[in-house]
C-alpha cells in the first residue's frame, strides 16, 4: 500500500471509528508503527486529524461535545468504579465543591447519609440529586446554563468561587494528559473548573481512561495542579507507561 492509499484509508477509518490507535492499525496495515506515526502527523499538518496520546482523532469530530445524556450511557461501569474509588479519597471532608460531569454525579449519588455535609455545585441534575437530602446542604452556583453539560458558567459563576473555600472539589474533564494536563472543549467550562481548583484546599479529577491523551481546546488545569487523578484500569492495560507519567508529572493516581 502506498503513502497516499494508507492516509486515505486512516482519514476514513478515524472518522468512521472516531479514533484511530497506533498500534492496532499498523497491525492491520502490516506495517511498522513508527510508518503510521509519520503517517498521522502528515496528515495533521493537512487538518484532516488531531494527534493524541497513542493515535490520533477525525478533526471534524475532535472539538464535538456530546450532550449529558450520551455521555451517562458511556463507559457507565467504569465511571462506577470510578466515583466509589473517588468517595473513598473524600476523607473527613465536610465542605464539598462538585463539577458538572456524568462521573461526578455518580459521586454526588454515592455521598453518604450518616454525615452532615456541604455541597456546592454549578451543576443542575447534582443539585437535583442532593436537594431532598436531609443531612446534605446544597449551594448552587448561578451563571449561564449550559446546555451541553447543564452546568453554570460564565461571570456570575466565577464570582461566587472567588469567596468560596472548600475541603475538596471533584471535577471531571474531557480529556488529560501529562503533556496538556486537564482539559475540555469550551472556554466558559474551563474558567470555572479552573476556578474550582483554586476554591478548594484538595482536588480530585475523575475521569475514565479513555479520555487519557483526548485533548481539548482550553486546559483549566495541569496534574500538578491537582492532587488526585481517579481513573480505570483500562489506563494500564492500554497505556502501561502512563501510570509512572501521571505520578511523575505531579498528581497521586488511584486506579478503579
Amino acid at each position: 500500500m502506498y503513502a497516499a492509499e494508507r492516509h486515505q484509508f486512516l482519514v476514513r477509518r478515524a472518522r468512521e471509528l472516531g479514533r484511530l490507535e497506533v498500534t492496532q492499525v499498523a497491525a492491520e496495515l502490516g506495517v511498522t508503527t513508527e510508518t503510521i506515526r509519520r503517517d498521522l502527523t502528515a496528515l495533521e499538518r493537512q487538518g484532516l486529524l488531531h494527534r493524541v496520546h497513542g493515535g490520533a482523532i477525525a478533526t471534524d469530530r475532535f472539538e464535538i461535545e456530546p450532550a449529558v445524556g450520551v455521555r451517562e450511557v458511556t463507559h457507565s461501569e467504569e465511571k462506577d468504579r470510578i466515583a466509589k474509588a473517588a468517595i473513598a479519597e473524600l476523607g473527613a471532608a465536610s465542605t464539598i465543591l462538585l463539577d458538572a460531569g456524568t462521573t461526578t454525579a455518580r459521586v454526588a449519588a454515592l455521598l453518604p447519609d450518616d454525615v452532615e455535609l456541604t455541597v456546592v455545585t454549578n451543576a443542575l441534575p447534582i443539585a437535583t440529586t442532593l436537594a431532598g437530602r436531609s443531612r446534605i446542604t446544597v449551594h448552587l452556583i448561578g451563571g449561564r446554563v449550559r446546555g451541553t453539560t447543564l452546568s453554570a458558567v460564565d461571570r456570575w459563576a466565577l464570582k461566587t468561587l472567588e469567596s468560596v473555600n472548600v475541603d475538596v472539589a471533584v471535577l471531571g474533564t474531557n480529556g488529560f494528559s501529562v503533556d496538556r494536563g486537564l482539559t475540555t472543549p469550551d472556554v466558559g467550562e474551563s474558567a470555572v473548573k479552573g476556578a474550582m481548583v483554586k476554591a478548594a484546599a484538595r482536588s480530585i479529577v475523575v475521569a475514565d481512561a479513555s479520555k487519557y491523551g483526548a485533548d481539548s481546546f482550553s486546559r483549566f488545569a495541569t496534574l500538578a495542579d491537582v492532587d488526585t487523578l481517579v481513573t480505570d484500569s483500562d489506563l494500564l492495560e492500554s497505556h502501561p507507561e502512563a501510570a509512572d507519567a501521571i505520578r511523575g508529572a505531579g498528581a497521586d493516581l488511584v486506579v478503579a
